[in-house]
């Protein structure tokens, strides 16, 4: 199976320490040979290795601004993360007319597609009473994470395309409409918070092939953007509060009107929560809404600002907002009609976990258990793993030794060196005085 990620490793920088180990919430990455190692089947393309890595030796792959010369129409699309970047002084009218000024032809707020996915999301939750709790599918990495560590539970991921890919179909078929270019002329530009978002267009989730064309970093763009905030362009701000408020933790439960819901922001919280559910302790919450990045999409690593300044900020613009005319009339002045908002497919991934063989994988797993007596059970990552077990399912599957533990290795070299000295105090027969035949003595008489 081929995988894309945009979460790369730069191996020139890579010191082979472990700090990026440790973090990875699906254990994907190994450190050998003195290079850190991800493992692709695994990878969930989270940045937490971004976050963790000293040496700046993780990266995320994204686009060019260049790239618009590719196309004859551009489209640029806003997260609303985006906003809490600037000072509470700064309006989205001005933010969107900066973005504008960096070369496109249009630019459009994915808030607007977030209110779009609030209304299907509450159809969904009130159509579907069999499952609960029911768990957002907005955040990329977060879907992948239950495809990867909690397959179990995919079919707890609500069926619906993302704000960012409904907000890009929109803006293509209104491009369409006004300059007749063919779909494929018209490039749609994604400013994006996070690493999975970029994952999300280039090896989409669900079956449904992204209408993005290419993904920018808000961390790129963002110098150019505060030099082109000179004027306001109101005409360009379509969106109402309740999705803008999508770019914080709790903007999605807030915009869908779900009382009975969870709210959990960061990917180790997360998965604590998937834990829960995994163990069906959670079958009284209606709705999960869950974030990768720690305080939603403000905190993703292709940002600029701190998260807790720019959730606050992101908060007080929701707050201080005035509220707009209802989602079908603002459509209707768009010139586009209520676009019924694509269901996907959600699947497990599939990961070879000891061997794709039931009876060798039992076996194998017997090894695994071995091992683990044997280990010393302290997932100090020295060895290159994340967790003794870890190492154990490595040994088993022939990518490590037992000996790559330290703790093992020590004792080894430590019988080695009692061995080493015990034969060293032997002589040669010839030269051992105190040596008796076996045959007998006597003297010759």
């Amino acid at each position: 199976m081929d995988y894309f990620h945009s979460v790369r490793l730069d191996k020139e920088k890579c010191k082979g320490c472990v700090n990026c180990i440790k973090k990875c919430p699906v254990e994907a990455i190994r450190v050998r040979h003195g290079k850190a190692e991800i493992m692709e089947e695994r990878c969930i393309d989270c940045g937490e290795c971004i976050r963790a890595c000293p040496n700046h030796a993780k990266y995320a792959e994204r686009d060019s601004v260049q790239d618009l010369a590719l196309f004859s129409y551009t489209v640029a699309l806003v997260a609303p993360s985006l906003y809490g970047q600037f000072r509470d002084n700064v309006s989205p009218a001005r933010i969107l007319a900066a973005v504008k000024a960096l070369g496109f032809d249009d630019v459009c707020e994915v808030a607007l597609g977030a209110e779009i996915v609030s209304q299907a999301v509450r159809d969904y939750f009130r159509a579907n009473h069999h499952l609960r709790p029911l768990i957002s599918s907005a955040c990329p990495a977060v879907v992948r994470l239950i495809q990867v560590r909690f397959p179990a539970l995919v079919d707890h991921i609500i069926p619906l395309e993302s704000p960012m890919q409904v907000t890009a179909s929109l803006m293509r078929q209104k491009a369409v409409q006004e300059t007749g270019l063919a779909p494929e002329r018209i490039g749609i530009f994604f400013l994006s918070p996070c690493p999975a978002k970029v994952t999300a267009v280039k090896n989409p989730v669900g079956g449904v092939p992204s209408e993005v064309d290419r993904v920018l970093a808000v961390a790129d763009v963002f110098g150019r953007l505060l030099e082109n905030l000179r004027q306001e362009e109101p005409c360009l701000t379509r969106a109402d509060r309740l999705g803008i408020g999508w770019g914080a933790s709790g903007g999605e439960v807030a915009a869908a009107g779900i009382e009975n819901a969870l709210i959990v922001d960061g990917i180790h919280n997360v998965i604590s929560v998937l834990e829960e559910i995994e163990l069906g302790r959670l079958g009284d919450i209606d709705f999960i809404e869950a974030q990768a990045c720690p305080g939603g999409c403000v905190g993703g690593i292709l940002n600029v600002n701190n998260r807790f300044v720019a959730g606050v900020r992101l908060r007080h613009l929701v707050r201080d907002l005035p509220a707009r005319e209802p989602l079908s009339e603002r459509l209707a002045a768009f010139g586009v009609p209520m676009p019924k908002v694509p269901e996907i497919e959600v699947k497990p991934r599939p990961i070879v976990h000891l061997d794709r063989d039931l009876r060798r994988a039992m076996q194998k797993l017997q090894q695994v258990q071995a091992l683990m007596e044997r280990l010393p059970g302290l997932d100090c990552g020295s060895c290159g793993a994340p967790t003794c077990r870890a190492l154990a399912e490595d040994i088993a599957v022939g990518k490590a030794l037992e000996t790559d533990c330290i703790f093992k290795l020590r004792e080894k070299i430590m019988a080695l060196a009692q061995e080493t000295y015990n034969l060293a105090q032997l002589v040669p027969p010839a030269m051992d005085q105190n040596r008796t035949s076996k045959g007998g003595e006597g003297d010759a008489t």
